[in-house]
């Protein structure tokens, strides 16, 4: 692996851009694929001798607004941003997040609980600390979730989900709700000293700019859940999931359950699980 991971993706980056992505002209004898140095560097505001310290890693120590105003001037996708954070504080020497281990979120599975998954099938279910990170879930949550891309990657997050994959503003129909709904839950339920949640607003903030920050401007109370969550699946079309929390005791782990609120989404849910037809009911919700 290189040494110079940040200077390395800047520069992929800026390859990867068409001048016209960037209100650029094309031009003519272009030996370059993409964005010239200069060129980012006038879109970004940046000098071109900053940009290739960067690019070189003879600086390793962008700042935050620098990183913002490269990301945007690159059109990176929140994903991207993500990355793009991760590989700057690496580059500068950051040590790992470490905090007291009691303060560190529980990502323990208890037996138990993964018994009651077991038994809740085949409706989807999801096991969830305070950081909305996917801890066990059972197969119907996966034939429900998997296809929109939440259960990507070594650690889904349902959180991370909702402000840093654009596919869940597909998903969601009503995104700003569902928004709404897990930045005020971030914010209520992580405390202030909380170094683990901090890190993943930090990262969010990032990512998703004034679309996470803003939700978390006003005072903190608990979420309020809508009755109802309509869903845009690409195999079983619009569903629509009446959600059934159920606080675990002696922790911050909950199981959420994930109901049909109509025969017509009951019906595509049992398609989905390739269970037999009324194996999921229709609730009133």
């Amino acid at each position: 692996m290189s040494d110079n991971e940040l200077g390395a993706f800047l520069r992929a980056r800026r390859e990867a851009i068409k001048p016209a992505d960037v209100g650029l002209p094309d031009g003519t004898r272009r030996r370059t694929p993409g964005l010239r140095r200069s060129e980012l560097a006038t879109v970004a505001g940046v000098s071109v001798e900053y940009l290739t310290r960067l690019e070189q890693g003879r600086d390793r120590n962008p700042s935050v607004q620098v990183l913002v105003t490269l990301a945007d001037a690159l059109r990176m996708t929140p994903e991207e941003r993500i990355h793009l954070r991760h590989l700057a504080k690496v580059s500068s020497g950051g040590i790992a997040l470490c905090p007291a281990a009691g303060q560190a979120p529980d990502r323990t599975v208890r037996p138990t609980v993964r018994a009651l998954l077991d038994r809740l099938e085949p409706a989807p279910a999801v096991l969830l600390n305070r950081l909305g990170e996917v801890l066990d879930r059972t197969t119907g949550f996966d034939r429900l979730f998997g296809p929109v891309g939440l259960l990507e990657g070594e650690a889904p997050n349902l959180i991370r989900y909702t402000f840093a994959d654009v596919r869940a503003r597909i998903a969601y129909p009503e995104w700003d709700r569902v928004a709404d709904e897990q930045a005020a839950a971030l914010k209520y339920e992580a405390g202030t000293d909380d170094p683990y949640a901090a890190e993943l607003i930090a990262d969010l903030s990032f990512a998703a700019g004034e679309a996470f920050t803003g939700r978390l401007a006003g005072p903190s109370q608990p979420a309020r859940t809508a009755p109802v969550q309509r869903m845009a699946h690409p195999e079983a079309g619009e569903l629509r999931l009446a959600r059934e929390p159920l606080d675990l005791t002696g922790g911050e782990q909950r199981i959420v359950v994930y109901l049909p609120a109509d025969p017509a989404t009951a019906a595509a849910l049992d398609r989905l699980t390739g269970r037999r037809p009324g194996a999921l009911r229709a609730v009133n919700a």
